[in-house]
């Protein structure tokens, strides 16, 4: 019979790595979070061969004592927590005390740091965690965490890596989260020669956004503030112009802490799902704060997955919050007429810009200096070549980064703001800014503004053309009668006041047993919808009305749809169920392209389009409306060049 017996220290730490160390990517987020709760105000990560060879994360943060730097590295060892009762209080990143130990059972680890008040600063190497030398060494205030040759001693690991260039884009992709959790940080990120980004900490998420992602992205954001039961939750959130295709952009921090959870990505989509196609997913980027107590980080070790204590309660402050941002913003798409090729070679210069801006040096050309022959000897690992800065260059500097951020947004703005008629001479950024203020203030769809328009006649059969100032909108005579006819079967089903016609002889359907289950819990959301039905013996029911307007559908088939969908497990809610199918029978009803109106009627259609609370969009998120600006055209006519 096998014996049991205790491991030793050496596979009980490569077992444990296993958990907390699964790519390079673990290892990046492991340790810019010790510098984030170190106090860190600039962070410098450079990674080579997609970080299995090579990474190194710099940071001014507090740095360790020397007699603290050897118990780093111990199992369950952390600074963060002092007990059990600490866990329902948790207000770091890192808490598990892990993190460290397991880094170094899996690579070559060397370390440099030192606190304000010591006078030289301590060194260690460990490979395999053995330590290999310790030793005192002239250094800035801070941390340098070198980490190399990852999973050199566990070679099935190392083996399953993916290509260098995949694990470098998870890391990317790491860093791009974190320089969004925290834009009072200065992020830089190199991977091998490249500078992939470098924020400059003023505390400005919408430059953040705009550094990470460009021109586009920034200048379609919505912000956004909520407050409830001590629940607080402030960022912004993308138009439908930068919808996407996954949920890659559904960017969320709890406390700080970026994770991922499906409860949160369903309340953020009903939000938006007015507004949205159907599988296309919003972006956004939302700090979300609550008390410690209310939220259990304690799941898993890449701390990626959250519990909440009151998490619907939540969520529905979430999708009403999202729900009436968007309500209250001017969400007509803008079409550009410019050659997609000019504009794409544009956006890659803009990149190039952006990655060749001049940005401060945070701290790392100064440690370099320190140990670099040291360092060259021993690993013969290339200095890194930036421009030398001093601390007290950066305080000088990051004063200014606020004005600086400003005039790149402004003169983003100003290249998409047309001159207004009279005005001659260069605008100003104050200018700029007032302008695009004064777009987002008055919307163009309201019934205030319908003296304004100027209705030019119809196109294809299909598109009203609309003249609203300096501004053509198009509007789409379908996707506008489906959202009327939508709204109208909505307001009915709210008020309960949706008419039902008699059925003779009445229908008789036969229920299994999983299907009687779910027609009794909805029952009463059938009747809502106009359906009087009775029992008729054993698991068979009997429908006696049925809601008017079916549009082809029979009250059979309907009845039958709507408890398939219910039945299916994953449904959202009667309430949405029953939401999709009035949006496919106010389709059904309403008139189709092609089919010509007349201009009292397509006047008619308008009017009523303007009382609806939500205009843009018809219920499957097509848009109803489109403009093209007079700037566009002129441009397109070569009179603006």
């Amino acid at each position: 019979m096998p014996k049991i017996h205790l491991l030793d220290s050496e596979t009980i730490d490569r077992i444990a790595a296993g958990e907390v160390v699964e790519r390079p990517s673990s290892v990046v987020k492991e340790l810019v979070e010790n510098a984030m709760d170190a106090g860190a105000t600039a962070i410098a990560v450079e990674i080579k061969d997609g970080g299995i060879e090579f990474i190194r994360v710099t940071d001014n943060g507090c740095g360790m004592e020397e007699d603290q730097l050897r118990k780093a590295f111990w199992r369950h060892a952390t600074s963060k927590i002092k007990d059990a009762g600490d866990l329902f209080r948790i207000s770091s990143l890192g808490f598990r005390g892990e993190a460290l130990s397991s880094i170094a059972a899996v690579s070559k680890v060397e370390v440099i740091t030192r606190t304000k008040d010591s006078l030289s600063g301590s060194r260690i190497v460990l490979e395999g965690a053995v330590e290999k030398e310790f030793s005192q060494v002239g250094s800035p205030e801070g941390t340098t965490f070198l980490v190399r040759n990852l999973f050199y001693n566990t070679p099935v690991r190392r083996k399953f890596l993916k290509l260098p260039a995949t694990e470098g884009g998870y890391i990317a992709d790491l860093m791009e989260h974190l320089a969004l959790s925290r834009p009072d940080i200065s992020f830089k990120f190199q991977m091998g020669s490249q500078l992939r980004f470098h924020t400059t900490g003023n505390g400005d998420l919408r430059e953040v956004i705009y550094r990470l992602y460009g021109r586009e992205m920034a200048a379609s954001l919505v912000p956004v503030l909520l407050e409830q039961n001590g629940n607080r939750v402030e960022g912004f959130l993308g138009k439908t112009a930068v919808v996407r295709s996954n949920r890659n952009f559904e960017i969320y921090f709890v406390n700080g802490r970026f994770i991922r959870s499906n409860l949160i990505a369903r309340a953020l989509e009903e939000g938006y799902r007015e507004y949205l196609m159907q599988h296309k997913f919003p972006m956004c980027v939302l700090h979300i704060s609550m008390d410690a107590g209310q939220v259990d980080v304690n799941v898993h070790p890449n701390k990626m997955d959250v519990r909440f204590s009151d998490g619907m309660t939540f969520c529905k402050m979430l999708s009403d919050g999202v729900h009436d941002t968007l309500k209250a913003q001017e969400m007509i798409p803008e079409v550009k007429l410019g050659d997609e090729r000019e504009e794409r070679r544009a956006l890659r210069e803009e990149q190039v810009k952006r990655q060749k801006e001049h940005t401060p040096e945070p701290f790392e050309q100064n440690r370099t200096a320190v140990y670099k022959v040291m360092e060259e000897n021993r690993y013969q690992a290339a200095a890194v070549k930036t421009p030398d800065m001093k601390m007290s260059d950066i305080k000088m500097s990051d004063m200014k980064m606020s004005d600086i951020g400003q005039s790149i947004l402004s003169r983003e703005v100003l290249a998409h703001v047309p001159a207004q008629k009279g005005e001659t001479g260069p605008a100003t950024p104050a200018d700029v800014t007032g302008k695009q203020m004064n777009l987002f203030e008055e919307k163009i769809l309201s019934a205030d503004n319908r003296s304004r328009y100027h209705m030019i006649g119809q196109v294809f059969d299909t598109y009203w053309m609309v003249q609203f100032e300096e501004k053509l909108l198009i509007i789409d005579q379908h996707a506008a009668h489906e959202k009327v006819k939508y709204e109208r079967l909505m307001k009915r089903f709210a008020d309960r006041q949706v008419l039902s016609q008699a059925l003779a002889p009445p229908v008789i359907v036969s229920l299994s047993a999983q299907e009687e289950t779910v027609f009794l819990e909805y029952r009463e959301s059938f009747e809502r919808l106009g359906f009087e039905i009775e029992a008729f013996g054993g698991r068979e029911y009997a429908l006696r009305s049925v809601p008017v307007d079916l549009y082809g559908c029979s009250g059979r088939e309907l009845f039958l749809e709507v408890l398939d969908e219910l039945d299916t497990g994953v449904n959202r809610g009667s309430f949405q169920v029953i939401e999709e199918k009035i949006a496919s029978m106010s389709c059904k009803a309403a008139v189709k392209g092609n089919n010509r109106l007349s201009t009292a009627e397509a006047q008619e259609l308008i009017d009523e389009l303007l009382t609806l609370d939500n205009p843009y969009n018809c219920p499957h998120g097509r848009p109803t409306i489109i403009t093209v600006s007079q700037y566009e055209l002129e441009k397109k006519f070569k009179r603006i060049l």
